[in-house]
């Protein structure tokens, strides 16, 4: 009986590191991409070896911080109601959306320095699915543009989030700005286009 209290003590408090590991983590990789294990360490409160016993390298550590911020900003926009219009709903998901990266792109940095591309386009998966079915949705209720494919459009609609992110970053664009900035892109690139504009695009 003895041994199995130890045992889920010893359970809990390696769950209550590997905790504060990661929250030190994105907290240390959110203020600057290139902390360091030690950076890390002691944010957390905790030796190199108690990290290096959850976490093997640093990389895994970055990845598991990655994962986390995208879990939890899965959950924000799994809340967002998508049965309705679907112009409303991109332009819910495009400010969340922007929101959640802004958040998260120091860590994101520091994860394209150290992973895979193919890795870090996988974690992002879950949320640009939401994206794409929500194009499709609305191409198939004749809101959004369907002569070009959902695909595309969902691949420009997240270089628009990225890319205002990269913009906040540097200064170029004023973070109070940037949702109404990136939803309103959002909508011009997915709305219908209207007959003139189709006319002009006709070739000579």
């Amino acid at each position: 009986m003895a041994h199995s209290v130890a045992r889920s003590a010893r359970r809990a408090d390696a769950r209550q590191n590997a905790e504060k590991i990661v929250r030190a983590a994105i907290a240390c990789l959110g203020r600057s991409p290139e902390a360091s294990i030690n950076d890390i360490a002691q944010e957390a409160g905790v030796g190199r070896v108690t990290l290096y016993g959850h976490f093997p390298s640093r990389e895994a550590l970055v990845e598991a911080a990655l994962v986390r911020l995208l879990a939890e900003g899965d959950e924000v926009l799994e809340a967002i109601d998508l049965t309705g219009d679907p112009r409303d709903g991109l332009r819910a998901l495009m400010e969340s959306g922007w929101l959640l990266i802004a958040q998260a792109a120091s860590v994101l940095q520091a994860a394209q320095a150290v992973l895979p591309p193919g890795r870090v386009q996988e974690l992002h998966a879950k949320p640009e699915q939401r994206v794409h079915d929500l194009v499709c949705q609305g191409q198939a209720e004749g809101v959004f543009r369907a002569d070009i494919p959902a695909d595309l459009l969902t691949s420009v609609l997240h270089h628009i989030l990225h890319g205002a992110a990269a913009d906040v970053a540097t200064g170029r664009l004023d973070t109070t700005d940037a949702p109404r900035f990136v939803a309103e892109m959002a909508l011009a690139v997915c709305a219908v286009p209207t007959a003139k504009h189709h006319h002009a695009a006709k070739p000579r």
